[in-house]
């Protein structure tokens, strides 16, 4: 399951993506994010696999994908 919640930064966006939460972890490298393995933030430890504190870079990817 840990696998499956790896979504790649430059992939295609899914429903449950916004500017601000991402569907999966899409951190380049998840052991070396200062949010993994937080409760109720981190989309490995959630129940809805929702990361809610993406990188920085994200809000500006987030609206290149969406464009």
């Amino acid at each position: 399951m840990e696998k499956d919640l790896k979504i790649n930064f430059n992939a295609p966006l899914r429903e449950e993506d916004t500017a601000t939460q991402t569907y999966g972890c899409r951190q380049n490298n998840p052991d070396i994010c200062g949010n993994n393995g937080l409760p109720g933030i981190c989309a490995f430890v959630t129940d809805d696999c929702i990361c809610r504190k993406p990188s920085r870079a994200w809000k500006t990817q987030y609206q290149k994908l969406k464009g």
